[in-house]
């Protein structure tokens, strides 16, 4: 019987050698084709990964940067502890439901890496509102006067006329004192910046504090001073030990508040309730 080659060499009138050759050159050819069209194919997989790889390096360092966002607002919005931890993965689970679905396609990864980087775009766009609303309100709960001057001790004179304490006659008094032990800690009742420390007469040690919106307070008759004019301080902080300088008969701090320039009644910011 006859082989295919020979037969098909009969018909074209070649050699059966001849056909051979032509037949293996024509596969050669489409071999180099396919070849070729399976290097192009692997280069397009390998730029399409490296791009995907790319972008996926992007969108987690911005998840990164979403993660130390939130870790500042929840120390800005004063949450409990622990409530959001952004260094921890949040706990999932449940029943396990069969699903049956085909794996994802190339085009499908892409779409739901698409999708990804918009939910991101969103988080980012929706946080970063929420930052700017609660770094203000910080801002503003940091500068309104409120608490009192002391960590420790208590009111040993009020706001207004009473009893010299070193004359014994009437007099007007600018402020309220609290008294407590010398070297007790002496803090700021809002945020601001220090315009005076030093000594000043009837004073003593004194130290005044603008806190903006016309906004001023000083503690008088420290032992020590622990602020310089131009230090900004922070609501709560230490600016001086009590002591008993200037015109004192023992230890205490001298409050005073202005408003616009003028004295004010410091009992209505004492038991002000912090924001």
């Amino acid at each position: 019987m006859p082989s295919v080659a020979g037969y098909l060499a009969y018909r074209h009138g070649v050699g059966e050698a001849g056909l051979t050759g032509e037949m293996v050159g024509k596969w050669r050819d489409v071999l180099k084709e396919q070849q070729r069209d399976i290097e192009h194919a692997q280069r397009n997989a390998r730029e399409n990964l490296e791009a995907s790889a790319l972008r996926l390096a992007k969108l987690q360092a911005r998840i990164v940067r979403l993660d130390a966002l939130g870790e500042r607002l929840t120390t800005v919005a004063k949450l409990d502890e622990g409530e959001f931890d952004f260094s921890q993965p949040p706990g999932l689970g449940g029943p396990e439901m069969p699903y049956e679905d085909e794996a994802y396609t190339p085009t499908d990864y892409l779409r739901v890496l698409n999708q990804l980087a918009e939910d991101i775009d969103s988080r980012e766009e929706q946080l970063g509102v929420l930052e700017t609303l609660l770094v203000n309100r910080k801002i503003q709960g940091d500068v309104f006067i409120a608490g009192r001057p002391i960590k420790k001790g208590w009111m040993s004179s009020r706001f207004g006329l009473r009893n010299d304490p070193i004359t014994g006659k009437r007099a007007w008094h600018n402020g309220i004192d609290f008294a407590g032990n010398e070297g007790d800690p002496v803090v700021t009742v809002a945020a601001g910046v220090v315009v005076y420390s030093g000594l000043r007469i009837g004073y003593g040690q004194m130290v005044e504090l603008n806190h903006g919106g016309g906004y001023a307070t000083r503690y008088g008759h420290h032992k020590k001073l622990n602020v310089q004019v131009g230090d900004i301080v922070k609501k709560g902080q230490v600016v001086g030990l009590m002591g008993s300088s200037g015109r004192a008969t023992g230890p205490h701090v001298h409050f005073e508040v202005f408003k616009n320039g003028r004295v004010v009644d410091p009992s209505s910011y004492i038991h002000r309730a912090s924001r």
